[in-house]
């Protein structure tokens, strides 16, 4: 048996032989690694098999994910992972924390990317299989997941960068700063005016995180659709605002190009969703990140948010011009 640890926190080494023995002790099969990925997630090695493992705060955070999973393909969506019972001899907590045990996908070597197009297209059908598989049970989730409100969290996110702005402007212009609180203003002024779209989409559960990491391409060739912490209940236009945002970047900021992905390019006529396409959401999250853990001492992480908020300044700027020239 053998524990590793990839992360740096202090009594990581620790913690983790704790927990390898303590796992151990649980599952029937003899344990020959475990490693951690992330905060509160590891890969478990047996002899036989190797699982995921997922640690939670709460016991019904973690059965609400084995739930949602199994509705998932209980509806027909097979493209993702389903929780196990069976290699335990009973419920996994240790340290205030409850596991779970995830089925392991062995991933294809070539990892999914959003600067490939026949990726972005993949993963837009894929999403728009999830949305028309949840929609025939979110009735059932109504008092169990959150609404998404997207207008609201996002002025939460402006309001806590424009907060965060006296330390932000160490390290870019004014200028900068100023453009970016002016979007972002201009683009909830037209949601709020708008909104009569969204509430009148049928309600789907979304998944709330599309980023690439949360689309897994096994060693199969096949897609799957992974972790699903997020999840609300709202319209699709959501999550496909989320997805053109991460996919932008990746396409030169080009509003022809975003509108050339059917399940996107049928939004771009809605004048509600082209003011929210407008909004720096990820500029925000990231800024006010950084701000609230002070890792901007780590220059890796700063390069990256300076990188996603300079280097692109200019095609997001012409980009927006865009979306104004489109409502006016």
């Amino acid at each position: 048996m053998k524990a590793i640890n990839t992360g740096n926190q202090k009594g990581d080494d620790a913690y983790l032989s704790r927990l390898l023995s303590y796992f151990q002790s649980q599952f029937y099969e003899k344990i020959v690694q475990l490693s951690r990925i992330r905060k509160s997630v590891f890969l478990l090695k047996t002899e036989k098999n190797t699982y995921i493992i997922k640690g939670y705060r709460a016991n019904h955070k973690l059965k609400l994910q084995e739930a949602f999973t199994a509705t998932l393909r209980t509806e027909g969506f097979l493209k993702t992972y389903q929780y196990l019972t069976h290699p335990m001899k009973e419920p996994l907590f240790f340290e205030d924390t409850y596991f779970g045990c995830i089925e392991y996908i062995p991933p294809n070597k070539t990892a999914f990317s959003y600067d490939n197009q026949q990726n972005r297209l993949e993963g837009l059908e894929l999403l728009k299989q999830f949305h028309q598989t949840t929609a025939l049970f979110e009735s059932r989730y109504q008092t169990l997941i959150p609404q998404g409100k997207l207008i609201e969290k996002w002025t939460e996110r402006l309001r806590l960068f424009m907060h965060n702005r006296s330390s932000i402007k160490y390290f870019l212009d004014d200028y900068i700063i100023s453009e970016l609180i002016s979007w972002a203003n201009w683009s909830l002024a037209g949601m709020v005016r708008k909104r009569r779209f969204f509430q009148k989409e049928p309600s789907v559960i979304l998944h709330g995180d599309v980023a690439h990491h949360n689309f897994l391409r096994d060693k199969n060739g096949k897609l799957h659709l992974i972790d699903f912490d997020l999840i609300s209940i709202g319209p699709p236009s959501f999550d496909y605002l989320q997805y053109a945002n991460r996919i932008l970047p990746s396409i030169d900021w080009s509003l022809g190009k975003l509108g050339s992905l059917k399940e996107i390019g049928k939004y771009l006529d809605e004048e509600a969703f082209i003011y929210a396409l407008a909004f720096p959401a990820d500029i925000f999250r990231e800024w006010n990140r950084l701000i609230r853990e002070k890792s901007y001492t780590d220059q890796s992480k700063l390069k990256q948010v300076m990188d996603l908020t300079v280097n692109q300044f200019h095609l997001r700027k012409n980009f927006f011009s865009q979306l104004q020239e489109k409502v006016k």
